[in-house]
């Protein structure tokens, strides 16, 4: 896990070294756009909270960002001091790195919010999305893969295959733009409200129409989220069946006079579960790092991805690299939980054993 996080870093860090533009550039823009306004905020945080950004070069202010033509070279060196790239880029991320070992991911360069502030506010709008969306997704997927093992080849399973083929085939984004034209006031209906996870009332409310309200926010952002994605789960369930449909202790079973029911649930069901469901951690992390950063932003969630979003449209660093470094030990941390299950599920896997 020490060296995933660790190259997932490094090689972000280098990407963006390389990337045009950056907060300087952002800021000049803002000061040629708004006047005092923006040359006011110069100097309002140090650059001991930078993460990332091209490195400075050497050459006067006006040959070293776009638009600072006109601008006072004083004050672009005092840009970067700010936002600290008036160092080298090895130490900028030397020191990111052991701030991020104690969770100090600095201050938003635009936002005067530090950035652990932010992930706070924003994550549980991000954990919700993905919560729900996985666990809709098992009580689909589970029951529709047994019935397709259990009926291999009939009308049944050729007909759902194709609607399984269909919801795989469309992106979850495409999907969310069709259900707000349908049903979010965009051309047809208008049911279900287009933005937030909840009612600005939501406060005033009594916590049954909290719940309610809560439910009626999210409805359009999950069901295009497990529209996408239980497809796989489903063929991966209903493949697991058959495998050991096909096994000698089943038919041993059979041969015992043990009911259909019985030999498919007593005994084929536990065997046959244990890659879905040690794979829970892996497919929540799937959908938290994939579809759900977009569908954040259509739907304007104010979660992880939306704040994610924004902060790479305004170069914001701080926040750029400390949700990337939360979403990845999150997913390293799911990782680990996934392989752990598979020995909680089966007793017959041991990983201190081995054989010589």
């Amino acid at each position: 896990m020490i060296p995933t996080l660790l190259g997932i870093m490094v090689v972000n860090f280098a990407i963006v070294q390389t990337a045009p533009g950056g907060p300087v550039d952002v800021m000049i823009a803002r000061i040629r756009g708004h006047g005092a306004e923006a040359t006011a905020r110069v100097g309002g945080s140090t650059g001991g909270d930078v993460a990332g950004g091209p490195q400075a070069p050497t050459t006067s202010g006006e040959a070293r960002y776009r638009g600072a033509r006109g601008i006072d070279p004083d004050l672009i060196r005092q840009l970067e001091k700010q936002y600290g790239f008036d160092r080298p880029a090895t130490e900028r991320f030397v020191m990111m790195l052991r701030n991020y070992l104690r969770f100090d991911f600095g201050q938003s360069f635009f936002r005067d919010q530090r950035v652990i502030d932010l992930v706070i506010q924003k994550l549980p709008v991000s954990i919700s999305l993905g919560l729900w969306t996985t666990l809709l997704i098992y009580l689909i997927s589970i029951p529709l893969g047994v019935a397709k093992a259990v009926r291999d080849g009939s009308a049944f399973d050729v007909w759902t295959s194709g609607a399984v083929i269909v919801g795989y085939a469309i992106p979850g984004f495409l999907f969310a733009i069709m259900l707000i034209v349908l049903f979010a006031g965009g051309s047809f209906l208008a049911w279900f409200p287009l933005r937030g996870l909840v009612s600005d009332s939501w406060a005033t409310l009594a916590w049954p129409a909290r719940i309610a309200d809560y439910f009626w926010h999210v409805a359009l952002p999950v069901t295009a989220l497990v529209v996408g994605g239980f497809a796989s789960l489903t063929m991966l369930t209903k493949n697991s069946f058959l495998e050991e449909i096909g096994k000698q202790y089943v038919v041993t079973a059979r041969a015992k006079g043990l009911s259909r029911r019985r030999v498919l649930y007593g005994h084929v069901f536990r065997n046959a579960m244990l890659l879905v469901v040690a794979g829970f951690p892996a497919a929540f992390v799937g959908i938290l790092f994939t579809g759900a950063l977009l569908i954040e932003v259509i739907f304007s969630l104010d979660g992880l991805g939306l704040l994610g979003f924004e902060a790479a449209i305004n170069r914001d660093y701080p926040i750029m690299f400390g949700t990337l470094y939360i979403y990845t030990l999150i997913g390293l941390v799911l990782g680990l939980i996934s392989d752990l299950m598979y020995a909680v599920i089966d007793p017959r896997i041991d990983f201190a054993r081995r054989d010589h």
